[in-house]
C-alpha cells in the first residue's frame, strides 16, 4: 500500500469520526432550561389532559373536512390504507406467518402508532416542556417534548420514535420520527425509515379526547393514512401493572418455529423430583 493511499484512508477515517462526533454533539446540544414558577403557572392555561384515559370501543365520528361544532376546527375522515406495490408484497409475506410468530405474541410492544390504539388505559401527565403518556399496555412510557427542541436529523430508531410537540391553541400537535423496523403501521404492514407520524390531540368535551393520526411514508404508502380515535377520561382510575412475560405461553421448538402452549396452568405446585 502506497504512502498516499495510507494517508487518504487515515484522513477519511478521521473525517468520518469527526462527522459522527459533530452529529452526536448536535443531538445533545439542546439545553433544556430549568422550569420556572411562570412555566408551572402556564400549565394551568393549557387544556386539561391530565388523568387516565381509555380508547373508546364505539364508532369514531365519521366527518370529512367539516367543522366540528364542539371544537371549531376541521376534522378528517379516516382514510383507507393504500400501499405501494413493493410494500403490498411485504404485507402478504407477513400475513402468511402464523399469529404466534408476531412480535406482540412474544412480549414485544406494538410501538407507534399501534400502542396508542391498545384497549388499555393511558395516563397523561403535563409538566413544563413535556407531555408524558404512561401506557398500561406493556408498562410503556412515551415522552412528547414541548420545550422547543427540533426534530432530530438522524434519530435513533426505537419503538416509539422521537416525538416533538407544540400547542396550537387548544390542540397538541406532535411530529414523530425514527422508528424501529420491528414496528408496523398496522398489523402485518411494515414501514420504511422515512415514515413520519403527525398527531393532533384535542378535547371534544371535558372528558372526551380526540387523537387524529396521519402516517406518511413515501416508500410504503401511496397516500397519507389518517385515523381518528376517541378516548374517554376516568378520573378515579389508576394505571395497573402489566407484565407481559408473566405466565408467558409462547415457546420456540427445535426447528425455530414459534408455538403457543394452550394447556391451562395447574393451580397445584409440581411435585418435587425424587
Amino acid at each position: 500500500m502506497s504512502y498516499w493511499t495510507k494517508t487518504f484512508r487515515a484522513f477519511t477515517f478521521v473525517a468520518l469520526l469527526w462527522a459522527a462526533c459533530v452529529s452526536l454533539v448536535a443531538a445533545q446540544g439542546f439545553k433544556r432550561p430549568a422550569p420556572t414558577a411562570a412555566d408551572w403557572a402556564a400549565l394551568a392555561k393549557l387544556p386539561d389532559f391530565t388523568g387516565v384515559w381509555e380508547v373508546s370501543m364505539g364508532p369514531a365520528p365519521s366527518t370529512s373536512r367539516i367543522i366540528n361544532p364542539a371544537i371549531g376546527v376541521p376534522s378528517m375522515r379516516p382514510t383507507a390504507l393504500s400501499l405501494t406495490p413493493a410494500y403490498e408484497v411485504k404485507r402478504q409475506v407477513l400475513m402468511a406467518h402464523a399469529e404466534e410468530d408476531n412480535q406482540s405474541a412474544n412480549c414485544l410492544p406494538p410501538g407507534m402508532p399501534g400502542i396508542m390504539a391498545q384497549p388499555y388505559p393511558m395516563e397523561f401527565l403535563l409538566t413544563p416542556g413535556q407531555v408524558t403518556i404512561v401506557i398500561e399496555a406493556y408498562s410503556m412510557v412515551r415522552h412528547i417534548y414541548t420545550d422547543g427542541r427540533p426534530l432530530p436529523d438522524d434519530p435513533d430508531p426505537n419503538f416509539f420514535g422521537t416525538s416533538i410537540g407544540h400547542w396550537e391553541g387548544d390542540t397538541l400537535v406532535v411530529q414523530t420520527v425514527g422508528f424501529s423496523t420491528q414496528t408496523e403501521i398496522e398489523p402485518h404492514v411494515p414501514h420504511s425509515d422515512k415514515m413520519r407520524i403527525l398527531e393532533k390531540f384535542r378535547l371534544l368535551d371535558p372528558n372526551t379526547m380526540s387523537i387524529e393520526t396521519e402516517v406518511t411514508d413515501p416508500e410504503a404508502l401511496t397516500a397519507p393514512y389518517v385515523t381518528n380515535r376517541i378516548l374517554k377520561r376516568h378520573r378515579s382510575w389508576t394505571i395497573a401493572e402489566y407484565i407481559c412475560e408473566q405466565n408467558n405461553r409462547n415457546f420456540v421448538d427445535q426447528s425455530g418455529k414459534a408455538g403457543i402452549n394452550l394447556t391451562p396452568p395447574s393451580d397445584a405446585s409440581p411435585a418435587p423430583k425424587q
